[in-house]
């Protein structure tokens, strides 16, 4: 008797924990009931999972000539989902369809303009995408949301971009969406349904202006500081070590910047505060070269001056440029990693810095 209501339990339990994940998920294979809710017919909509990472399924059907039906079926995490469609698959420039469930239930679906990555310039209620009038709508049905949308149109652009917010943040009454939480970029043909995940365009410029920023303005630039301070009993060691580091510091950061200068003309993107911190930083560190150049002598009354200036700029640099290298990992969306990787670096030579200001302190 115990053995059968072991069996049975193990039956019940099984049962249970299958429903609940097919209740929570979706799939081509499914055929969810949104009759009556998306205001078009959705039963002969072709299906294909489009962001595996994020269990992204797109439904669509060309209904005529010039009229298309869409259903995205996302996960719920308590946040904004969004399609995108853009003509060179890149983010800014591009229309995307955006929805979310705030806390009355009632859901909101709108487009929107990425006319930046800058949150501020994503402008709702903006687009070049022909929406059908009350077309649009969102529910939520066994832990997913649907997003339903018609676009008048002749061919969709076939690259589309899928994005989801942070997980628990709905955007608020003034329809600002705050920074996703991840996005991807696809191609899709639409009449085989096959799909290609687009990566990153410039990746290797984008990482050779962020290692060549980091290498120069924020790891050589702080040693190079350090030789000047913690090796004067070296002399003249410390000045060929302290000037040969900055030198190559500065011809590192240069290139980074310029790198940069690039980068933004080819991906037509709006980072303006990273743009002029580091473009004030490049000044910065100009000005240290020319101070050098024009040192006067030991002797020289003006030397005093010369000095002030010197360390002053010196203790700016050292504070902006590792400042906005993190903001350049923020905007560039690189991930925790590089700030994993260059916070490391950081600890460490601050680590090594307050040592040798302990033992410099216990020689005097």
């Amino acid at each position: 008797m115990g053995i059968k209501i072991y069996f049975t339990s193990i039956f019940l339990l099984s049962f249970v924990l299958s429903s609940l994940v097919s209740s929570q998920s979706d799939s081509c294979n499914s055929s969810p009931n949104l009759n009556g809710v998306v205001p078009f017919e959705t039963t002969s909509l072709q299906c294909h999972p489009v962001w595996t990472a994020q269990d992204f399924i797109l439904r669509y059907s060309q209904v005529s000539s010039n009229l298309w039906s869409f259903v995205l079926s996302t996960p719920n995490t308590n946040s904004y989902v969004a399609i995108g469609f853009s003509t060179n698959g890149r983010m800014v420039g591009s229309s995307a369809i955006v929805g979310w469930i705030p806390g009355d239930g009632m859901g909101v679906v709108k487009q929107y303009y990425l006319g930046a990555t800058n949150p501020s310039q994503v402008v709702p209620d903006q687009g070049s995408l022909q929406l059908v009038n009350n077309s649009t709508a969102i529910i939520m049905e066994s832990s997913r949301l649907y997003m339903s949308f018609q676009l008048n149109t002749t061919q969709p652009e076939s690259r589309l971009l899928y994005a989801v917010g942070q997980t628990n943040i709905i955007p608020t009454s003034n329809n600002v969406l705050t920074q996703h939480q991840d996005k991807v970029s696809t191609r899709l043909n639409y009449a085989s349904g096959q799909i290609t995940t687009e990566s990153r365009p410039y990746t290797r410029l984008r990482r050779a202006h962020g290692i060549l920023n980091m290498l120069g303005w924020g790891i050589l630039l702080l040693i190079g500081a350090m030789a000047a301070r913690y090796l004067k009993h070296w002399d003249p060691i410390w000045f060929y070590s302290h000037s040969s580091i900055q030198l190559v510091a500065f011809m590192l950061g240069a290139s980074g910047v310029i790198a940069g200068f690039v980068l933004e003309d080819f991906l037509s993107t709006n980072v303006d505060r990273h743009k002029t911190l580091g473009i004030f930083i490049l000044v910065l560190g100009s000005l240290q070269v020319m101070a050098f150049l024009a040192r006067p002598g030991k002797v020289s009354k003006v030397r005093k001056y010369w000095n002030w200036y010197h360390y002053i700029v010196g203790r700016v640099l050292i504070i902006l440029a590792p400042a906005n290298i993190f903001y350049g990992i923020h905007v560039g969306n690189e991930g925790n990693g590089w700030n994993a990787g260059y916070g490391v670096v950081l600890a460490i030579l601050v680590l090594v810095a307050v040592c040798l200001e302990i033992r410099m302190w216990m020689r005097k």
